[in-house]
């Protein structure tokens, strides 16, 4: 193998299936393998271009006659919280993030399989053992951290440790941001808008790391699975012009972003 052939990630693209988000289409992707020395500089670069990492791939849908999925990125030092926000924050006052190296646990599949069949117990993610649980955080060739979120005890305010375990974020560090791979909670817990929360606190996160953006994954237009990310402004979509600024629901800034 040359080295050029090693330096330079190949593509490839994958068989049409049904598109779990818009009812009656297909879906397609194109994908590439994040492994050796230069994979956190690639996993920056396609992420910058709308890719999403999954383990050791990283990946972009590549529908025919199909753009619904755009990909989102708050602004995280403009970010202000809205009422609702602040609500969601308030209600949370007693959880505890901590940032740990990405390594598995025990612990955190019990809540991820809580999570997987309260709320996609017939998706593509239903079946995954304690295995396949283990190899979505280890298999990364990046820098992935695992944040657990924890709700306060009694000792917490000496220790900075929270106890029972409600919620795990696995994320990307990137050169610009932090890129939000995959979260889940404890579903007795929705009353508390963890879904909401985690996001939240990423944005802090970054904000206190110096780093501009939160990346959220893709957003599409008329999916409810999709409508929540809207809600964090302002945000930056990626267009076929670059990235574009939106203020305000239904606002797009006409000037692409750097």
């Amino acid at each position: 193998m040359t080295q050029h052939s090693r330096d330079t990630p190949q593509f490839y693209l994958t068989a049409p299936s049904p598109c779990p988000y818009l009812p009656g289409r297909h879906e397609r992707k194109v994908f590439t393998h994040l492994v050796g020395d230069r994979a956190g500089d690639l996993n920056d670069l396609l992420t910058h271009g709308g890719f999403r990492r999954s383990q050791s791939i990283a990946y972009r849908p590549a529908c025919d006659q199909c753009r619904a999925c755009v990909s989102v990125r708050v602004i995280a030092n403009e970010f202000r919280p809205s009422r609702s926000f602040r609500k969601v924050m308030a209600r949370n006052a007693d959880i505890i993030g901590e940032q740990r190296s990405a390594v598995p646990t025990s612990e955190q599949y019990s809540v991820f399989r809580a999570y997987l069949d309260a709320r996609h117990r017939h998706g593509g993610m239903a079946d995954m053992t304690v295995l396949d649980y283990a190899m979505m955080v280890e298999d990364s060739h990046v820098e992935t951290r695992i944040i657990e979120y924890r709700k306060r005890g009694p000792d917490s305010g000496l220790t900075g440790r929270g106890e029972e375990l409600i919620a795990v974020a696995l994320t990307d560090v990137l050169s610009d941001g932090l890129s939000m791979v995959y979260s889940f909670f404890e579903p007795s817990q929705v009353g508390r808008s963890m879904g909401t929360f985690m996001i939240l606190d990423h944005i802090a996160r970054a904000r206190r790391q110096g780093l501009p953006y939160v990346y959220l994954g893709y957003w599409i237009e008329g999916s409810k699975k999709m409508d929540y990310k809207a809600r964090f402004l302002p945000q930056q979509r990626l267009a076929p012009s670059g990235w574009l600024r939106i203020d305000a629901q239904g606002d797009v800034a006409s000037e692409p972003q750097d």
